[in-house]
This record gives C-alpha cells, sequence and structure tokens, in this order.
C-alpha cells in the first residue's frame, strides 16, 4: 500500500496548503493521503494570540475536510516535545511496517533537509515526492536529488506543481488589517474571527455578507446606512471609522428573532431582564445582538457595549455607544419629523444631539402607548441636564 503524508504547522492551513495537496494527490493516487499537523514544532516558536495545537488540528479538519480522500492525523499528538519529521515517520512506520511511504514536500524545502534531525534515518525510510516550483531552477533540485541519493540511498520524484503563493506568516500579517480571508477556506476565517486569533481583525465585506443573510432584506438598506453613519460620526469625533462600521453591521443582527427566540435565548445565556424588557421583546435584540456578536463574530467588549445600548441608550455612554446610537436614528433612510435638525446636530454637538435624541425617543415610545424604559429615561435626564450645564457655563464664561 502506498501512504502519501504532508506535514507542517498549518498555522493557519490556507489556500496554498489546499492547492499543494490536490496536486500532490492526483499526481501520486496514493492509497491514503495522510494530513499530520505538527503538535509542537521544533523550529518555531508559539505565537502570542495563536491557536493551540488542539485548536491547529480541528482547523486543519475543517480546512481538508473538502477532500473526501484526505485524512487529517493526530499521529504527532501522541508524544510530547518537539515534533521532528524523523520521529513522525517512525510512529507511521509502526503503522504501516512494509508499505511504501511518501513524503510530501515543497521544492523549497529539499535544499535543507540534510540537515533535519536524524535525516540519514528518514531519507533511508521513505519516498520523497517535490512539489516543483519555477522559481527553484530544476537543475539545482536534481542535483540536490543525486546527492540524497548517493549519500543515504533516498528515492526524489518531482511533481509538476502551480503554486499559489502564499505563506501562513503572510496570512497572519494580514488578519490584524482586516485581510487575508481571501487567503483561508471559509470555514477557517470564520474561526479565526469567532476566536480572534492572531489579532485578527473582522474584514466588513465578509462581515456584511454573513450579517445581512441573518437579516429580513426590509431591514439591509437600515443597517447600511446605520454603517455609514456611525463611521462618518466617528470620523468626526476622532473614533475608529472600521470599528464603528463593525458596530453598526452587527447592531441589529437578531432583530429577525421572534419574541420566543429572543427570550429563549436570554434564558440560555443568562441574560437578566426586566419588566419592560419581558413586556416589550422589541428591545431584546440590543441585548441579545450584543452577546451573539460576541459569541458568532468575536466582537470586542467596546463593540458589544454599544449595540447593548444602541436601543434605550443610558447615562454616560462611551463616544463609541453615542455614535452608534445616534447613527441608528440619523441613518439615511430615516424620514421622521426634526431629524435633519437632529443630523446637524450631531456633527456639531454629540451631547446635545443625545438629549435631542433621547427625548424624540421618549416622545415616540408614549405616543405609540409603549412602556418608557427606565434606560431611556435616565439617559434623557442626564443628557439634558449636561445640556443645562454647559449652556450656564458658556453664559457665565461670557
Amino acid at each position: 500500500m502506498r501512504i502519501a503524508f504532508y506535514g507542517g504547522c498549518f498555522n493557519p492551513p490556507h489556500l496554498g496548503h489546499l492547492a499543494a495537496v490536490r496536486e500532490a494527490y492526483e499526481a501520486l493516487k496514493p492509497d491514503r493521503f495522510l494530513i499530520l499537523p505538527d503538535r509542537q514544532p521544533p523550529h518555531k516558536k508559539a505565537i502570542p494570540g495563536e491557536p493551540g495545537p488542539e485548536e491547529r488540528l480541528e482547523q486543519c479538519r475543517k480546512a481538508f475536510g473538502c477532500f473526501d480522500w484526505a485524512e487529517v492525523s493526530d499521529l504527532s499528538f501522541s508524544r510530547e516535545g518537539p515534533c521532528y519529521m524523523a520521529d513522525t515517520v517512525r510512529l507511521l512506520r509502526q503503522q504501516y511496517p512494509g508499505d511504501d511511504l511518501i513524503l510530501v514536500l515543497g521544492a523549497d524545502m529539499l535544499p535543507g533537509i540534510e540537515d533535519w534531525h536524524d535525516a540519514a534515518s528518514l531519507l533511508n525510510d521513505l519516498h520523497l515526492a517535490i512539489l516543483d516550483r519555477d522559481e527553484i531552477p530544476r537543475s539545482a533540485l536534481e542535483e540536490v536529488s543525486s546527492r540524497l541519493h548517493q549519500r543515504f540511498g533516498a528515492r526524489v520524484d518531482f511533481i509538476p506543481n502551480d503554486p499559489v503563493a502564499i505563506s501562513s506568516s503572510q496570512v497572519r500579517a494580514l488578519l490584524p488589517q482586516r485581510k487575508g480571508e481571501d487567503l483561508l477556506p471559509s470555514s477557517v476565517y470564520r474561526e479565526i474571527i469567532r476566536h480572534r486569533w492572531y489579532d485578527a481583525q473582522v474584514s466588513l465585506s465578509w462581515l456584511r455578507e454573513q450579517v445581512y443573510a441573518m437579516l429580513k432584506p426590509s431591514r439591509i438598506p437600515h443597517v447600511a446606512g446605520c454603517e455609514k453613519a456611525a463611521a462618518a460620526l466617528a470620523a468626526r469625533w476622532g473614533a475608529d471609522p472600521e470599528i464603528a462600521a463593525e458596530a453598526g453591521i452587527l447592531h441589529d443582527m437578531t432583530k429577525r428573532w421572534t419574541a420566543e427566540e429572543q427570550l429563549r435565548f436570554c434564558r440560555e445565556q443568562g441574560i437578566k431582564l426586566d419588566t419592560c424588557e419581558m413586556e416589550s421583546p422589541q428591545l431584546l435584540h440590543a441585548k441579545t445582538g450584543a452577546r451573539e456578536a460576541k459569541l458568532r463574530f468575536g466582537a470586542s467588549d467596546e463593540i458589544c457595549q454599544a449595540i447593548r445600548w444602541h436601543t434605550t441608550g443610558k447615562p454616560e455612554m462611551s463616544l463609541l455607544e453615542k455614535i452608534l446610537y445616534l447613527a441608528d436614528v440619523i441613518e439615511e433612510n430615516r424620514s421622521y419629523q426634526g431629524v435633519d435638525e437632529l443630523r446637524k446636530l450631531c456633527f456639531e454637538d454629540l451631547d446635545e444631539a443625545m438629549a435631542y435624541a433621547t427625548r424624540s425617543s421618549l416622545e415616540h415610545v408614549r405616543e405609540s402607548g409603549n412602556q418608557i424604559h427606565h434606560d431611556t429615561l435616565d439617559a434623557y435626564r442626564w443628557y439634558s441636564a449636561a445640556d443645562n450645564r454647559r449652556r450656564n457655563s458658556n453664559v457665565i464664561s461670557r
């Protein structure tokens, strides 16, 4: 039986890995093809904020699960300490005595293989399948191949390959810049964002696609308008427009849930509700949205708090909390009486805009016959008092 295997850190597994594995399989047609993530690579240090070994293993299962012939093995996880390829091959040999073992490698790995740990034992016990690369002259590779055969009896074959120019380190560098999602399997990117590994910041285009699928089509223009308004307010008041945009995209993500779904989620998550919220389930999407944004998309505490307070408001809100609250009520699709005045005010004085907006909210709730939430009332009182204090201070200073 012919057993091909492809090892590495896979930190994270990307589309280049998938392309290499596919080409190797098509060229070799082995009886089995194993993916062998390293538990503890001997030549690489742990990176702060990266997934642990078990999490990388699961990421590989997600990434290579698209190939029904690929088997992700936890073989290197059976031993402690650095994971050398020679040790992995010994473990494989115990499982497959007498079978032909084929190690698949990129061409860039071949010139240094003589310096690998216990290279003699390694190269004497398997067949090398090298994924060829145009940027490495074939003559140089064949020279190494000839030397390996003479020194160790190694068997080396070359696989024509059109490599995808990606490295895991490049992907890790892109993720904090809200980039790199196009270089990863979607299932891998989703988990990276959910856990915010590698200090990843979510791609806003990807996030829109995910959140819009959760909304009623009629709500999408409002969410898009809220994102746009939040980014503009953030730029005006010195906040991060991309963080504000992320909050805007996420703020209504559970709005489509029924009252029963909202209440059940609150019970499951231990979210405490007051009497007004129990009687007015339309308020609950702020609390459930904040929690779901954290669970599903790994949103920061700052963003989750802004989502939490975007419906009722509260006294002494943070800058992002005020930005999202106001963006929600002034976005370009809003058309109620006084909205143009409020839009103008939002770019002149945020606290005065909060006093105006919370007063309007109270008037709207009274007119609709619904119960006024105490947080909105407290917010109105606080911002109205702050506005009065500021006006009096201005009069005295004159």
